[in-house]
């Protein structure tokens, strides 16, 4: 199955948002999958919130204590390395950042999406990047999920320091 047993519920809160992203989702989502060779274990659900940037900001103050709107947030409902099962979480994407960011770094709104949802989806598997070597982690994780789909890495621009 294409989307390896997993309904992607869509809310699309904001008509700025492109009404064919529902088509590409369920494909970021089945390669986020197959390249971590990672497969649902029962039916399982994921929803998207598409919005803006005040409503993001409400959550991302609500629920993270941060006054300001961000590109990305993602709320687990579940823990790392549990099945794949049930209501995964719930991922949701501020248009106004997501098009600020696209354009600030040269990249097509399309590509940058797909690596948020890439991200977003990440952080509900169990990812994340709070010591450089989950960082690391997850970093590789998405560029390889993110050849898969031929977009460039997006931190190929990135200099060390």
């Amino acid at each position: 199955m294409a989307n390896h047993n997993i309904e992607i519920d869509i809310l699309r809160n904001d008509e700025r948002w492109p009404e064919h992203f529902a088509d590409d989702v369920d494909a970021i989502v089945a390669t986020v999958l197959n390249t971590l060779e990672l497969e649902a274990e029962g039916p399982a659900e994921l929803s998207l919130l598409l919005t803006n940037d005040e409503e993001q900001q409400k959550l991302n103050t609500d629920w993270r204590a941060k006054e300001q709107s961000t590109n990305v947030l993602s709320f687990p409902q579940i823990e790392p390395d549990e099945a794949i099962e049930g209501m995964l979480g719930d991922i949701s994407f501020a248009f106004e950042t997501v098009q600020k960011e696209a354009e600030a770094e040269h990249k097509q709104f399309h590509h940058h999406f797909a690596h948020l949802l890439v991200h977003g989806f990440l952080h509900i598997l169990g990812y994340d990047h709070l010591t450089d070597r989950e960082a690391e982690e997850m970093e590789a994780a998405e560029r390889k999920i993110l050849a898969r789909l031929d977009i460039a890495d997006p931190y190929a621009d990135i200099v060390e320091q």
